[in-house]
């Protein structure tokens, strides 16, 4: 049989075999279209192809009936659409309709009967040919190649590579999934300059994204630009001239990705597997989904029994099962006055955002029933017992159930009217409604033809597949012929495997103990194992930590990995994957080339203050993101210098985050068997057996910030002259600098400040480090501050001065 294949007449016939193939699998394949031609929803062989074969223009049908002339990506399993004509909330039917290039220039589409649906604004031009380009761009050129009109100036809900985004331009999601009709969510350069994502329902309008609670400054934006221009590139980096930048998971050259503004209204990046067709989501905008205003619509509650979920609160009942865009009714009579008497239902831990009709600090809750009670306006008030902080509301939207929220709904209603607090728990999926794809267009004469047409299309993608693996077999056997059985196939699917590989997945115990080189080289070792530098087969740069404790059970360990796999923040280290083998457990993160905060910051090393300021402030904001953004609410419980990395120009990254408490949903008690964290950074919570909260962090975060200012170890003990006692540093600290900043003399900043600065750093930055951290290190954990508070407060000077230094 060798023989055989390697015989010049059975060589000379395989090319020949292949050269017949090739024309005929190609020969409908065109990317253009000349003035005067066609394409027609009747006939699926009129398509567009990009030269490479990733994007695929024509008709796409949906439903029985219903049509669109839109992009879509060739090679994905459910052919993903990423660009719909302009008339999306109008299709058009099976019959007649056709996309043409007019002799005046214009790009049209009509219907049924040659009615008009669409045209281009290119009337009256030379527009001599329509193209696919390879980026997915739809393009109408003159005959010198100019571009006259292009689909990539009229987004719809996608973004794909080097597709500006600019101040007359928006991405607007679908209404629900798998249609194409405009919803309600939109992302869009607002009028301040700054990049939004906007609710605008039937009946109200509520900016969601950036947090809406935050100043511009506060949520990392800037909106002193005038530009309003964003990009998304091959890399999978977004950048925006307000200054927001993210990239995906797996940024890298080779992978097919577009950002997409979803029917839920979050907006996502996603990656596609060129092995299986499937698209992966490599970053989103929002990690907890009832974030998004307008989601459950009027009165409704969005809540997690674990999946996002529509809830009506006692009292109320949902007004269209089909339909939660229209929220909940009152099962009882609201007007005002009531003839009964009335009371207050109260749902811990669940707030409506906006719609306040007063706000009264530090009010008793028993003035803040009187205050509902007082005015025909309001249905409920909100309450943060914590801070004696009220508001009345006149509606109830964009309500939300959070462990987060450190407060309570009051829902006003007449006495008579019988509640339970258990069906906030339950619900339905927001987004699914009964029928959603079933989309009918034109007469019911028409919609048998619909049926043909898909199995057309079937037949169309199973003879294309054929024709494509015999040139694949073919390739493959040419291959083997020219190099041999000895020197093995090449790789195929390259870009494929680079996808599955930077993923978030689940490696063997050789495949790191080779990476690694045996775990030769140690980064850093703390409580839970060893760190060790190692490189993967794809060149990738990793650190793998061994946990020496055997940690949990598999599915146990699994489903918190898998939890922390899906959070992404820039002060945060990636997580890439694990390795649960027997009794080996290993977590694979990326490698920060600078290593960590206390190689840099304790003597003999010296670490500026514009860096010391940077780390604190990046430190802050990565906690405040576990503890009040992520889906599932992680506390860190070992905040230390070592576990604060520093990546390129000094962004921290923290590292060891997660595995050691996942806080739940429905409440914020934690049981441990044993202490977690490192020595003189352990919160008093852990020696008090108080039930563990996301303070014991902000207490080691304390401590850290306080060493940054200082330069040194707090956690190492003196000796008390006067008394002949010890002391921790960090107590000595506090005691004696806290004193006297109460007193209000002025030297207390010589003792706090590290002596090497010589005076070269930011007065009131260090002022506002000190007071956060001694708030933070309070043994009373309820007078330490949230780490949300703490980035909001870093904020305010963090650019004081231009951030320059100056002489103390």
């Amino acid at each position: 049989m060798l023989q055989t294949l390697k015989s010049p007449c059975f060589l000379s016939l395989l090319i020949l075999t292949f050269l017949v193939f090739v024309p005929i699998a190609n020969s409908k394949t065109q990317n253009f279209l000349p003035k005067g031609s066609s394409l027609s929803v009747e006939d699926e062989s009129d398509l567009l192809i990009s030269p490479d074969k990733t994007f695929t223009c024509g008709f796409y049908g949906l439903g029985e009936n219903a049509y669109w002339f839109a992009i879509w990506f060739t090679n994905s399993k459910d052919r993903t659409v990423v660009w719909v004509v302009a008339n999306r909330d109008k299709p058009v039917n099976a019959k007649g309709s056709r996309v043409s290039l007019g002799v005046n220039g214009a790009r049209v589409l009509t219907d049924f009967g040659g009615l008009l649906t669409w045209e281009t604004n290119t009337t009256h031009t030379d527009a001599r040919r329509a193209e696919l380009l390879d980026t997915g761009n739809l393009v109408l050129k003159d005959p010198n190649g100019k571009i006259l009109w292009q689909s990539f100036d009229f987004p719809t809900d996608t973004l794909l590579p080097y597709q500006y985004l600019t101040k007359n331009k928006k991405l607007i999601s679908s209404l629900k999934n798998l249609t194409f009709h405009s919803g309600y969510f939109s992302l869009l350069f607002d009028n301040d300059n700054v990049l939004k994502m906007i609710y605008d329902g039937p009946e109200i309008s509520s900016l969601y994204w950036p947090a809406p609670y935050k100043s511009v400054f506060e949520n990392g934006r800037f909106g002193y630009n005038s530009s309003r221009m964003a990009l998304f590139d091959e890399m999978g980096t977004f950048t925006s001239s307000d200054e927001l930048k993210f990239s995906a998971s797996d940024v890298g050259l080779g992978i097919k990705r577009r950002l997409t503004l979803d029917y839920d209204g979050n907006l996502r990046v996603y990656s596609l597997n060129n092995l299986t067709g499937k698209w992966g989501i490599s970053w989103q905008a929002l990690s907890q989904g009832c974030h998004v205003h307008g989601i459950c619509g009027r009165n409704a509650i969005c809540v997690y029994t674990p999946d996002l979920k529509c809830s009506c609160p006692p009292g109320y009942e949902v007004a269209d099962p089909s339909d939660w865009d229209k929220g909940c009714k009152a099962t009882f009579n609201q007007t005002c006055p009531q003839s009964q008497k009335e009371k207050f239902v109260r749902l811990p831990q669940v707030d409506y955002y906006g719609y306040d009709l007063n706000y009264t600090p530090k009010s008793s809750i028993d003035h803040c029933k009187e205050l509902c009670l007082g005015d025909c306006r309001c249905v409920a008030f909100s309450y943060r017992i914590t801070e004696g902080v009220c508001f009345t509301k006149n509606a109830l939207f964009n309500g939300f159930r959070s462990p987060n929220f450190q407060g309570s709904i009051y829902l006003r209603m007449p006495e008579s009217v019988e509640t339970s607090e258990s069906n906030v728990l339950n619900g339905t999926s927001p987004k699914c409604r009964p029928g959603e794809a079933k989309i009918e267009v034109g007469s019911p004469d028409m919609y048998s033809s619909s049926t043909g047409r898909s199995m057309r299309w079937n037949y169309l993608y199973s003879f294309a597949a054929v024709l494509g693996g015999i040139e694949i077999l073919f390739v493959i056997v040419g291959f083997w012929l020219l190099f041999g059985r000895g020197h093995g196939l090449p790789v195929f699917g390259e870009d494929g495997y680079k996808l599955m590989s930077s993923q978030f997945r689940k490696f063997c115990y050789a495949e790191l103990k080779k990476a690694t080189n045996n775990f030769k080289e140690e980064l850093g070792r703390g409580a839970s194992g060893a760190v060790y530098k190692g490189i993967l087969a794809d060149e990738r740069v990793v650190a793998v930590k061994r946990l020496e404790d055997p940690y949990q059970g598999v599915d146990v360990f699994w489903a918190e990995v898998s939890i922390i796999a899906s959070i992404f923040h820039m002060n945060l280290v990636r997580m890439w994957g694990f390795c649960s083998e027997g009794r080996h457990r290993l977590l694979v993160y990326e490698y920060v080339e600078h290593l960590s905060l206390d190689k840099h910051l304790f003597p003999p090393n010296f670490l500026g203050w514009k860096e010391r300021f940077k780390v604190a402030f990046g430190t802050a904001k990565g906690l405040a993101y576990l503890h009040h953004e992520c889906l599932e609410w992680v506390i860190h419980c070992d905040v230390k210098p070592e576990n604060i990395l520093l990546g390129n120009d000094f962004e921290p990254k923290i590292a060891d985050f997660g595995l050691a408490k996942l806080s739940q949903r429905a409440g914020n008690k934690s049981e441990f068997s044993q202490i977690r964290g490192t020595k003189g950074y352990i919160a008093p919570d852990w020696a008090l057996n108080l039930s563990i909260t996301a303070k014991v962090d902000v207490y080691s975060y304390g401590v850290v910030i306080l060493e940054m200012v200082k330069g040194i170890r707090l956690s190492s003990w003196v000796v008390i002259e006067e008394a002949d006692e010890q002391e921790t540093e960090l107590t000595r600290f506090v005691r004696v600098v806290g004193r006297k900043i109460e007193c209000g003399e002025n030297s207390w900043m010589e003792d706090a400040v590290d002596t090497r600065l010589n005076g070269q750093y930011n007065r009131n930055q260090v002022r506002k480090m000190v007071e956060l951290g001694i708030a933070c290190v309070q043994e009373d954990r309820n007078k330490r501050p949230t780490m949300d508070f703490v980035v909001q407060a870093l904020s305010e000077c963090e650019d004081e001065e231009g951030n320059s230094l100056s002489k103390s």
